[in-house]
């Protein structure tokens, strides 16, 4: 499987989007912020999801992106695929010809594997991983050592 930082990212920037769509449109600038995510790289990302149906646009003032359908109907092979331009373990892109134009020893296992892994990624679906990630612990941030800072208390992200 060939999973770059390009899947990564698009899982995560999916995520995101499905955390802080309940408010309305999310902004791409907002993800980026948030995930630490280039903005163009996002336009890229965004446009390859928006053409294969996983998120739609709202222009104009308050705009910005939600997703198309139910995050339960959005699995994460589904923004993989989108992005991405094949996940393949194999050398040869399943052409058999991976060994001096020969089918290689280790083609089955290659090829079971991307079975494999695409059949993981087919039963994970976003709503699950905003469920997950909604149970996560709130992380506190500890405060500074001065004793002025000590009275305010700790800092928590959310």
């Amino acid at each position: 499987m060939r999973l770059t930082t390009k899947g990564r990212f698009a899982v995560t920037a999916m995520l995101d989007l499905a955390l802080h769509s309940t408010k309305g449109p999310v902004t791409l600038a907002g993800i980026s912020s948030r995930q630490r995510i280039s903005l163009s790289y996002l336009e890229q990302l965004f446009g390859k999801l928006r053409r294969r149906g996983l998120v739609e646009s709202v222009r104009g003032p308050g705009g910005g992106y939600h997703l198309a359908r139910d995050g339960a109907l959005i699995t994460v092979a589904d923004i993989i695929n989108a992005v991405e331009e094949t996940i393949d373990s194999t050398q040869c892109g399943g052409r058999e010809n991976c060994h001096d134009s020969q089918r290689c020893m280790t083609h089955d296992l290659w090829v079971d594997l991307n079975a494999t892994v695409h059949g993981f990624l087919s039963r994970v679906t976003l709503a699950q991983l905003v469920e997950k990630q909604r149970l996560q612990p709130v992380s506190v941030i500890a405060p500074p050592r001065n004793r002025a800072s000590r009275a305010a208390g700790p800092t928590i992200a959310v």
